[in-house]
């Protein structure tokens, strides 16, 4: 079996007398898209932060690529090919789409960019970021600015700024958030067409997009995994029905 690209282990965070985290044992195989549900307050936002390194864990391990990550900056485990996304969009609003994305070719290489030149005007970056927008299309939107896009076009942007980053893993942080059905299943779909790629960790509530997308769910809830597998067992599992899914499934 090969290397897991991300390995979570015993993964544990506090605030006071509140554990938020419990010990989370967690793997993703390459290319494997893994969604991570549970109820409001489980600790799913939390986890998602100690694996970018934005928040630190109190104790375990956290592996990436063979790696032991657990104390290195959030910029360090972007550099080694760790994306997020987020619940609210983190795009520049005056800027183009493109523009957007060539900040973020630029962010990861160590090409200087000119004070004088704007980045999608600088070759060494528009041309990978071209290319990621069209992974996602939005090719078309390239020269819109990022406060203009709908908010599902919005969604794919942040996605393809993580695609420059020649990502291993993907933290997708709630994509579906706020966005209707029609952008909605494009989003799907989007996702659905980078399966393979590189893997992905899948925080959401949107149980249709769970079990069309994901090919193992981990469920949290007061921080802890009640249940872990592929789709139709954790779907039929008791457990997991009661605590959580309910009349969802």
């Amino acid at each position: 079996m090969a290397e897991p690209v991300l390995a979570l282990q015993g993964l544990t965070k506090a605030f006071g007398a509140l554990k938020v985290t419990q010990g989370v044992d967690l793997s993703i195989a390459p290319g494997e898209l893994h969604a991570l549900i549970g109820p409001n307050g489980a600790g799913k936002t939390t986890l998602v932060h100690q694996i970018s390194g934005t928040l630190r864990a109190d104790a375990g391990r956290i592996v990436f690529c063979g790696q032991d990550i657990t104390h290195l900056p959030p910029q360090k485990r972007a550099r080694a090919g760790l994306a997020r996304t987020f619940q609210i969009t983190s795009t520049i609003a005056s800027l183009s789409a493109i523009e957007n994305v060539a900040l973020g070719v630029q962010a990861r290489s160590a090409h200087p960019l000119s004070p004088f030149r704007r980045a999608a005007d600088d070759e060494a970056l528009n041309t990978p970021a071209w290319e990621a927008l069209e992974a996602v299309g939005l090719a078309a939107r390239a020269h819109a600015p990022a406060g203009s896009l709908s908010h599902g076009e919005k969604r794919a942007l942040e996605i393809a700024m993580a695609l420059t980053l020649q990502p291993r893993l993907i933290l997708l942080d709630e994509p579906l958030a706020g966005v209707g059905h029609e952008e909605g299943e494009k989003l799907i779909e989007l996702l659905q067409s980078l399966k393979g790629r590189f893997a992905m960790l899948l925080v959401e509530h949107d149980m249709s997009a769970v079990f069309a997308l994901a090919d193992r769910v981990t469920v949290l809830v007061y921080g802890g995994v009640i249940a872990s597998g592929d789709p139709a067992a954790v779907r039929a599992d008791p457990a997991v029905r009661q605590a959580y899914l309910g009349e969802e499934v």
